[in-house]
């Protein structure tokens, strides 16, 4: 998950690094990782006025954005670079269509899709070749929407927790904080919407041992930082003992294209 915490500037080989960190943590990706709130699904597809669009979830990972698709009653297709990713996506969604492909170079036909959405994922796009490509697949009056879950740091505890769970090589992009624009797309408008994740202490250190962050420094320093995390957690009378509610906020941008 994002912070809403400033990090420092990012490097482009860190950037693909860190990009290509998930499938070898395919299986606990999809164990921790938070689903997306209905709320904010709904809102991204308002625009299309349908009860049942067909729905393109781009770099889809293990399918937590699907999940809450199909939910809504999206007829869903996914594409997701990354075999391990896919063959997990495939064992929690048999029915749903799941390729190989990227934002940049999508294995669809022009004007196939009603909307394109993106989980946790658009900031790791090359931007300038993804746009083009959304809005190739995107039917006339069709939308494109990303969506980031993300700490709420409003909570005390939850914003030492994030600052706690730095590594070396955190950093935040622009693009996650909900900064985006491209001429292809109206003007992009946003929304935040309150979630939660039932967590435990060793849960939520597993959660962020699944960030990209944590996963591609030495092991030896992700030993440290895992177990950092989870003595503080362990040290908070309401979450140290058993069950709670981590509180998240989810930040969706929503566009049309042009």
């Amino acid at each position: 998950m994002t912070s809403a915490s400033e990090w420092a500037a990012d490097d482009t080989d860190l950037r693909a690094r860190r990009a290509k960190s998930f499938g070898p943590e395919a299986v606990a990706y999809e164990e921790h990782r938070p689903d997306y709130p209905l709320a904010g699904i709904r809102w991204a597809l308002a625009p299309l006025d349908a009860p049942d669009p067909e729905v393109l979830d781009l770099a889809a990972g293990t399918g937590k954005l699907t999940e809450g698709l199909l939910a809504v009653g999206a007829r869903v297709t996914a594409v997701e670079p990354d075999e391990a990713m896919r063959a997990e996506f495939r064992r929690r969604h048999e029915g749903v269509k799941a390729l190989a492909g990227t934002a940049e170079s999508i294995p669809l036909q022009d004007d196939s899709m009603d909307a394109v959405v993106v989980g946790q994922a658009l900031h790791w796009f090359d931007q300038e070749r993804a746009f083009p490509e959304i809005a190739r697949v995107l039917r006339p009056g069709g939308v494109f929407a990303a969506f980031w879950n993300m700490h709420d740091v409003g909570v005390p505890w939850v914003a030492e927790l994030d600052r706690l769970s730095r590594s070396q090589v955190s950093f935040r992009t622009r693009t996650s904080g909900g900064t985006v624009d491209n001429p292809l797309f109206e003007e992009f408008v946003q929304a935040d919407f309150p979630h939660a994740q039932r967590r435990t202490a060793e849960s939520l250190t597993a959660t962020i041992g699944t960030h990209s962050h944590t996963l591609v420094i030495s092991p030896d320093e992700r030993a440290v930082l895992l177990d950092r995390i989870n003595t503080y957690l362990r040290g908070i009378p309401e979450v140290g003992d058993g069950e709670f509610d981590l509180p998240l906020r989810t930040l969706v941008i929503r566009s049309g294209v042009r």
